[in-house]
């Protein structure tokens, strides 16, 4: 059968209308909407373990510095006492030691003044004086291990030298001790083997400030006025520059650590005490607060070695005083 023209043409349509749907069926849609939302809308981003977070960051918070050393304990050690004898009171310390010197405090006493309120006559210094050694007694304290040490800063005081008279009618000499000495039973007591490289000592009285350190082999120590120069019209310029010139002898290397004690850096550090920790890190100066002319005097010295040495852990020591070291120096 022979076609004619237009049933060609109309085969040929269809033929080509077959060929575009085939084609068309597989080629790739184009839907522009989702196209663009895909490529809008990003995924999230995993956070890198050294990378802060956000929520994180927002609940950050800073916490005082701990000290973690723990002092080794005595072996077989033997119980020894010592009193301080200062303007306004006593400081009594019962501790047992070693033969090595390492020592534990077992019972402490801080500012009693009882002997100091009831001492118009001789009997009377005598009395309290009795009442006073036979507690320690009574603890275990042999009678020859009680030693009575008057500091530098009180050796001069009116007070300080009518107990001296009462304690030699009982059969006891009072110890006095220079500055220096001072400074070197602190360091003694105070500052543990293991950080003689790199630590200091100080020592804020309120008749004196010691400061002291190891060098070469041998104590280094220096002083400078304590916290009641206030009471000597000294300003706080002059306080400052003296304690800050003293600071200026410790060497680079021993400034990394300065273990503190003494009456003002007790009041600030009762202020952040963590329960019954021996140890407390003091906050820098500006953080601390000082009420009254002696803590105000005090924090004067502190700033000064602060900020003359650059150190920034200041530890100051529950247990430790200088009268310990003059029982660890004994034979």
């Amino acid at each position: 059968m022979k076609l004619t023209p237009f049933a060609k043409i109309l085969i040929l349509a269809v033929v080509a209308v077959g060929i575009f749907l085939g084609v068309r069926k597989f080629l790739p849609q184009n839907n522009t909407a989702v196209t663009t939302d895909k490529e809008t809308t990003s995924p999230a981003r995993p956070v890198e373990e050294d990378e802060e977070k956000p929520s994180t960051k927002s609940k950050t918070t800073t916490t005082r510095s701990s000290f973690s050393y723990l002092p080794p304990a005595p072996v077989n050690g033997k119980l020894k006492g010592v009193v301080e004898l200062g303007a306004s009171g006593f400081n009594s310390f019962i501790v047992s030691i070693d033969a090595k010197k390492t020592w534990k405090l077992e019972k402490a006493e801080f500012g009693s003044s009882l002997v100091y309120e009831n001492m118009a006559t001789d009997d009377d210094v005598r009395a309290g004086l009795k009442n006073y050694i036979s507690n320690m007694l009574n603890y275990g304290v042999a009678g020859k291990d009680i030693h009575f040490v008057v500091s530098s800063g009180a050796i001069k005081t009116p007070e300080t030298q009518k107990i001296s008279k009462g304690l030699k009618t009982l059969g006891y000499f009072v110890n006095p001790v220079t500055a220096e000495q001072e400074g070197a039973y602190a360091l003694k007591c105070v500052l543990p083997a293991s950080y003689a490289g790199e630590a200091f000592v100080l020592d804020i009285g309120s008749g004196n400030t010691k400061v002291s350190w190891m060098e070469g082999g041998e104590i280094k120590s220096g002083e400078t006025y304590g916290s009641k120069y206030f009471q000597n019209n000294v300003t706080d310029a002059a306080a400052y520059e003296e304690a800050a010139s003293i600071a200026a002898q410790i060497p680079a290397s021993k400034r990394k650590v300065c273990f503190i004690i003494g009456g003002v850096p007790f009041e600030f550090a009762k202020q952040l005490r963590n329960g019954n920790e021996r140890f407390t890190v003091l906050s820098k100066p500006a953080d601390l607060k000082a009420e009254g002319g002696k803590q105000k005097s005090g924090l004067n010295i502190y700033k000064a070695f602060a900020d003359k040495t650059g150190c920034k852990t200041f530890v100051f020591d529950w247990d430790a005083n200088f009268t310990i070291g003059f029982l660890l120096d004994l034979k």
